[in-house]
């Protein structure tokens, strides 16, 4: 049975250039005042993501021994951290880092009284790569050796700064245009720039939850240690990103 996971857009990053956009139909907003005039238009563009970081986590447990519960893991993430290895493309910047461990005592409550259940190891493994065709494939191979958690998929641009270049160069020449063809219809000329400011920004396709072996595991009442089950095959909708850009600038006038 295939799971299917839709993404949501989460606007994320801000990036100032010297310049600034709004939609590419957005229409100028120009006005006059003590021989300046001033000049703001906005665009927008779509594109699709060449990067994704996603995070994998494996917890394991045991009910007498932070060391066995600690062995457990190890062997479970060494499998993820071998075949991940392997199938990256570090020449082309993917890497995988460890983003947080963790080594716990865990208790329950019992008629008002603290009781001792498990010690639980958690280990947070973050996988960054171009390799989009192969995420589905990433994702149920660590499910499949062990881990417990897929979540947190961030979809983005690694070539960002470029694409707003771009965009805030295209949105600098239609400000420069109205403004001039505004300033003729006053009879008068734009002479120079009193100020310019730009922002560019774009969306990231989040998907905040892939899969978890976890959450079956504990309905179905099985043991966080058991075998996992073997995974669906996921499907990743990616989607396209946003970027938006917006350049405001103050003119003087003859």
């Amino acid at each position: 049975m295939k799971k299917i996971f839709t993404v949501s857009a989460l606007a994320v990053s801000l990036f100032v250039f010297p310049l600034t956009l709004l939609p590419a139909d957005a229409d100028a907003t120009p006005t006059c005042q003590k021989g300046t005039l001033s000049v703001s238009y906005s665009t927008e563009k779509e594109v699709s993501p060449d990067t994704v970081e996603f995070s994998i986590n494996v917890k394991t447990s045991d009910k007498k021994s932070m060391q066995e519960a600690s062995k457990k893991n190890k062997e479970i993430c060494n499998r993820i951290y071998d075949y991940l290895k392997a199938n990256i493309n570090t020449a082309n910047g993917d890497y995988i880092k460890t983003a947080n461990f963790n080594a716990t005592p865990i208790y329950n409550y019992v008629n008002n009284k603290r009781v001792f259940d498990r010690y639980e190891i958690s280990n947070n493994i973050v996988v960054h790569t171009k390799s989009l065709d192969k995420v589905s494939s990433f994702i149920d191979s660590a499910i499949s050796m062990g881990a417990t958690d897929v979540n947190r998929l961030n979809f983005t641009l690694s070539n960002k700064d470029k694409q707003c270049a771009e965009l805030l160069s295209s949105a600098a020449k239609q400000v420069k245009g109205r403004g001039d063809a505004v300033a003729a219809s006053l009879g008068t000329a734009v002479t120079g720039y009193k100020s310019v400011s730009t922002s560019c920004s774009l969306n990231q396709r989040n998907i905040n939850f892939a899969y978890s072996n976890m959450k079956l595991m504990r309905a179905s009442g099985a043991s966080m240690d058991a075998a996992p089950e073997a995974a669906p095959a996921t499907n990743i909708e990616v989607g396209n990103i946003t970027i938006y850009a917006n350049v405001d600038a103050t003119l003087y006038l003859k």
